[in-house]
């Protein structure tokens, strides 16, 4: 018999977890009615059920008690969005060991214990929903799942981090120094006060463990990857990659070559001319290259509590598409395969770099037979400016193997007239 009513139960209240509240007060009758049934909020975990906050809740539905959430009878979904990886963790387990259905917008759970959690949801008879958890209000996760899943997909690429964006973005449009850039970020809250995940490039790296994991019916661990950041970029870099015609960009990556995985999280340069370049400010995008499909882009907002929110009460509406159709034990994840991982080394790509040098003849010619004899091909080589005896040179490479480059770059750093190497970027060239 169809049931009328889904009863919700809520771990956390914060501002994710407010947005998918005001969805639901706001669209309640178009999700009633796309649900087949009645969405009711039973329980709600938080730390203080007597603090005053934005959502207008009936007082008797908060709880400090996770238990009242996790056994209450009438729950048949857990919506996590506390955040954290151990307590969030033992509650979701416990939540399928009760058989009710979860939905989290937890990048770090997802990706650092989203295999295990997806095997004890199929032994219980339950899924877990995580569209929430990348891109925010971006419908990435189910396109991965669904939309795309008779492709056999050769590359996904993504500026999934907000924060890194938005100040890259600050850097390329308007001139501004890291530390500015970043103090702005911080001030608009579009950066945490301690913003080391994502200036690392961790928060990058989470998220693509989850969509390379779809795109390649994969496991794929934050381990497995590549992982560098953007500390350190100068605005010169942007101003000379402009010059180049690229834009620097934060991106995720994940590449199938013949049947191993290549994915890492790096800057690199990408052409001006690319659809990722004109992703701006905290907004987010993945472009996803099929067999089928071609090239597509998903793009749009990466966080906040109404996109994000958005993403939430999507998956709500899918779990009662679970429910009426008795779909129970429909995790595809529980087929991801083990693909042996390309280490950087033996990738190929193309390289921006940037050095100080004495300003004396023949600097030019020794840096180009260097990478000559490593068959490492320049594609062009500038001087920019040259004050007090010393010359900025940057240089652009072809497409070459990476352990090629390296080594040519570990003997340039001890010429005696090589006084410093700036930074080096990959290149995207398509």
């Amino acid at each position: 018999m169809e049931k009328r009513k889904i009863g919700v139960g809520f771990l956390g209240l914060g501002t994710v977890g407010s947005g998918v509240l005001e969805i639901l007060q706001m669209n309640r009758e178009q999700v009633t009615r796309r649900a087949g049934a009645e969405i009711e909020v039973r329980k709600i975990l938080v730390r203080d059920p007597h603090k005053k906050r934005a959502v207008n809740v009936n007082n008797d539905l908060y709880t400090s008690d996770a238990d009242e959430v996790l056994d209450h009878p009438e729950i048949d979904v857990v919506v996590e969005v506390m955040g954290g990886v151990d307590e969030a963790k033992k509650y979701v387990k416990k939540a399928l060991q009760n058989k009710k259905y979860v939905i989290t917008a937890n990048k770090d759970l997802m990706a650092t214990s989203g295999a295990e959690l997806m095997l004890l949801a199929g032994e219980y008879e339950r899924n877990i929903y995580y569209e929430a958890s990348v891109g925010g209000g971006i419908p990435l996760i189910r396109p991965l799942k669904h939309s795309l899943s008779g492709n056999r997909i050769s590359r996904i690429i993504g500026i999934i981090n907000g924060t890194t964006n938005y100040i890259l973005s600050k850097m390329s449009l308007e001139n501004m120094d890291f530390e500015t850039a970043l103090a702005e970020a911080q001030e608009k809250g579009f950066a945490e006060q301690d913003p080391s995940n994502d200036l690392e490039g961790k928060d990058a790296g989470y998220k693509l463990c989850i969509l390379a994991g779809l795109a390649f019916n994969s496991r794929v661990n934050y381990e497995d990857l590549y992982v560098d950041g953007i500390n350190g970029i100068d605005k010169r870099d942007i101003a000379y990659a402009r010059e180049l015609g690229f834009t620097l960009k934060l991106l995720a990556i994940g590449e199938e070559i013949d049947g191993a995985l290549a994915p890492r999280v790096h800057p690199a340069l990408v052409p001006s001319t690319h659809p990722l370049a004109g992703v701006l400010f905290e907004n987010n995008a993945l472009y996803v290259t099929g067999n089928a499909v071609g090239e597509v882009m998903f793009f749009g907002p990466g966080a906040g509590a109404l996109p994000t929110g958005s993403s939430i009460v999507a998956d709500l509406l899918d779990v009662a598409h679970e429910m009426r159709c008795q779909e129970e034990g429909s995790v595809m994840e529980l087929h991801f395969q083990d693909k042996t991982i390309i280490s950087m080394d033996k990738l190929h790509s193309a390289f921006f770099l940037r050095l100080q040098a004495k300003d004396q003849p023949g600097v030019f010619a020794s840096l180009a037979t260097t990478f000559g004899n490593e068959n490492v091909s320049l594609d062009m080589i500038i001087q920019k400016s040259s004050t007090e005896g010393q010359a900025e040179i940057v240089l652009v490479t072809h497409e070459v193997e990476e352990k090629n480059f390296n080594r040519a770059v570990d003997k340039i750093r001890d010429f005696s007239y090589v006084r410093r190497i700036n930074s080096i970027f990959r290149v995207i060239k398509t």
